[in-house]
């Protein structure tokens, strides 16, 4: 843009927004076009390289879940004791999502205390901590378990350490972005009266931090719960297992499926309202903590 000062014309000002104006809108216009052409050419790939065509077969993209419902209707007394049954798939799910948010947060508090600037305990390792992060946020969850799965077997086990990993890299993004808001001066309170590095984290770091934490915390928790059970499917157990097996017998086991799907959606629901609720008590209450 033009240098513009008080001296300048009201008619040079005018030009020379216009002029930054159309420039702003040619840009955003090639980037919409770009993106829209990324776009098609990646769907005609995807589409090409598929086993049917997505036109050929779109008229039949209710036909599966009409066959789930039709068969659950007709079965519909039997869904009670499908929910009694898979319980214990389903709290399996949820136990899995709970231990993986744990650890991975522990972990994402470390990692982002030691990449943050003028908090990390050594200053010139933070670009490796925060490469750390990235490699892990990078790792999709299934490809972690897959491997797991190969070294240790199937089970909950490769589903937890998997979403763990993958939850470490997240919220120690998230969390270093926290950290940054932070007020240094109880830190270099703490330290001019000797205390050490662990010290000045947790008495003047985490008192301000831990209502954005857990909040942060009880979001990815919620993402977890459907990563446990999409990871099911590849043999790391809990009730993605469960709906694996219902979908794979075809007919005969679709009443199972609808309840499997009924007791996911309803658990899903539950914990986000609950968590939704917890995150807003828990900012509001830091705000207000702020103001007073």
């Amino acid at each position: 843009m033009a240098d513009i000062s008080a001296h300048t014309p009201t008619s040079e000002i005018r030009s020379a927004y216009l002029e930054m104006t159309h420039r702003k809108r040619l840009y955003s216009g090639l980037m919409l076009a770009v993106f829209v052409a990324l776009m098609v050419s990646g769907f005609v790939l995807a589409d090409d390289r598929n086993a049917g065509g997505f036109w050929s077969g779109l008229h039949r993209l209710f036909d599966f879940p009409a066959e789930v419902l039709s068969e659950a209707s007709e079965k519909l007394t039997d869904l009670p004791a499908h929910f009694v049954h898979f319980l214990p798939s389903l709290i399996e799910t949820v136990n899995i999502a709970a231990a993986s948010t744990l650890f991975g947060a522990m972990i994402a508090i470390v990692l982002s205390l030691l990449s943050t600037r003028g908090l990390a305990r050594w200053p010139r390792l933070i670009p490796v901590f925060r490469r750390i992060m990235d490699i892990t946020r990078a790792m999709p969850e299934i490809v972690v378990a897959l491997v797991l799965i190969f070294v240790l077997g199937g089970g909950p086990v490769p589903a937890m350490i998997a979403i763990a990993f993958h939850t470490a890299g997240a919220l120690g993004k998230l969390f270093s972005e926290v950290n940054e808001n932070a007020s240094l001066k109880p830190v270099e309170g703490l330290q001019s009266v000797g205390a050490g590095w662990i010290q000045r984290m947790v008495l003047g770091i985490m008192p301000q931090v831990a209502p954005n934490y857990l909040s942060y915390a009880l979001l990815r928790f919620e993402i977890n719960i459907r990563a446990s059970a999409i990871l099911g499917f590849v043999g790391a157990g809990g009730i993605g297992y469960d709906l694996k097996n219902a979908m794979s017998w075809g007919k005969g086991q679709y009443d199972e499926a609808a309840a499997i799907f009924l007791l996911l959606f309803g658990t899903i629901v539950i914990v986000d309202q609950i968590s939704s609720a917890l995150r807003d008590r828990l900012t509001h209450g830091a705000r207000l903590e702020a103001t007073l």
